[in-house]
């Protein structure tokens, strides 16, 4: 029972540690992401994206780039987008790059693990991006892409937003202003019960589960010599398997990913499974509900041929060139719950970012809802609470008590 108490209480501080470690990271995106969405609409992104082609998958990916890195939001934008009239391949560019080559991800991915997976993921989101066009190109039904385009308008009407401020307005307003301090709450509300419950899950996994399961889960993970080319491929199937009954988000998911990695498993098999945050059963409900079943499935599969045809490409074109970092290398998963609190470089970021979320909260209360205006075409649609956002919500709360009890046994067992 004590050393039960003792790992509960390492547990919960390497969750903590894990979040403190990324929380300047997670505002410096959502400051960028609010910015983004409430100067630059929906509506606005629709107009300069048309049908499949160069230029429209261009916007597609560099809409996706600065916008939200949250895979629900994400999600409904690309279902207004696509039932507006948006090509379902642009559409789909939008979706992978809004989760995928966001610059908060890249910082997480960098803090938890290493700039050569931080290469991976922008490079590898273009390959994603670039394997998804093609397929959707050469295999995708045009009855089933109308039929999913009525889908959408017909569960979800999007009104007319023709008469969207201008941005030069907003930016020179209260209410400009406002917006994006609302957005910026909003953006956390949306995540929290993600990041909650995967960086506990993440601290857990580091404190409770040894190496070892990880390496028969990974056929070859950890292996001398490194895994047989069969079982790198192996891996990047079993990495989406993993995030698929996992269903955390992509920013909740990079320090498992770490844990993941500093166990052995291969470059390819971590890359999978960080690509894999929309091919999650979560997901894969709200893609059927916008688009319907059959659209659903067909997205998924696209998704799943071609995150595993990138991660493989990757870990090969890597290691020819002899960039693979060194598996179970891996210092911020391996870093005693206490180092992570020290005084340097995040210590000071964190600080900052707190004190301008803290100025953000009081310009909200300070401005008056006039101010406020309407929407703007800035908010994020989920369709109403469902099963699974309630199930969400019960296992962050959990997480949170979970944490708390945690954090009360390490400070009883320190002093």
């Amino acid at each position: 029972m004590s050393d039960f108490l003792t790992t509960w209480g390492d547990a919960a501080m390497t969750s903590l540690g894990f979040f403190w470690m990324a929380l300047w990271a997670f505002c410096l995106g959502y400051v960028v992401s609010s910015l983004i969405q409430v100067f630059v609409t929906r509506e606005r992104m629709r107009r300069t994206m048309g049908e499949a082609g160069p230029r429209s998958m261009a916007l597609g990916t560099f809409f996706g780039f600065v916008s939200s890195s949250c895979s629900f939001a994400a999600l409904s934008t690309t279902r207004s987008l696509f039932q507006k009239g948006a090509g379902l391949a642009p559409a789909l560019a939008f979706l992978l790059a809004s989760t995928n080559l966001v610059i908060e991800l890249g910082i997480l991915i960098f803090i938890f693990l290493s700039w050569q997976f931080v290469v991976g993921e922008y490079l590898g989101g273009v390959l994603l991006i670039l394997t998804m066009w093609l397929l959707v190109r050469l295999t995708a039904p045009r009855r089933l892409v109308e039929a999913a385009r009525e889908h959408a308008n017909a569960v979800a009407p999007e009104p007319d937003d023709a008469d969207v401020p201008d941005p030069k307005e907003l930016a020179q307003s209260k209410g400009g202003w406002r917006r994006v301090s609302r957005r910026y709450f909003m953006e956390w509300a949306m995540v929290w019960k993600d990041v909650t419950f995967g960086f506990t899950i993440a601290g857990v996994i580091a404190a409770f589960v040894p190496p070892s399961f990880f390496q028969t889960l990974f056929i070859g993970s950890g292996a001398e010599g490194g895994a047989e080319w069969w079982q790198i491929a192996l891996h990047t199937l079993i990495g989406p398997l993993a995030a698929f009954f996992t269903f955390i988000g992509s920013m909740g998911n990079i320090p498992l990913a770490a844990i993941l990695f500093g166990s052995g498993v291969s470059f390819a098999g971590v890359m999978a499974f960080i690509f894999s945050d929309l091919v999650v059963f979560p997901v894969l409900r709200i893609s059927a509900n916008y688009f319907g079943w059959r659209m659903a499935a067909y997205i998924l599969g696209v998704f799943l041929v071609s995150l595993i045809a990138t991660a493989l490409v990757l870990h090969f074109s890597f290691d020819a060139i002899g960039i693979i970092p060194e598996s179970g290398a891996v210092d911020a998963a391996q870093k005693e719950p206490s180092e992570r609190f020290k005084i340097d470089y995040t210590f000071w970021l964190n600080l900052a970012f707190g004190a301008l979320s803290i100025g953000f909260a009081l310009f909200l209360k300070a401005t008056k809802p006039k101010d406020e205006g309407g929407d703007g075409g800035d908010g994020h649609k989920h369709g109403g609470r469902t099963w699974m956002d309630r199930t969400l919500l019960v296992l962050a709360i959990a997480s949170v008590v979970w944490l708390v009890a945690g954090l009360g046994i390490w400070t009883w067992r320190s002093v």
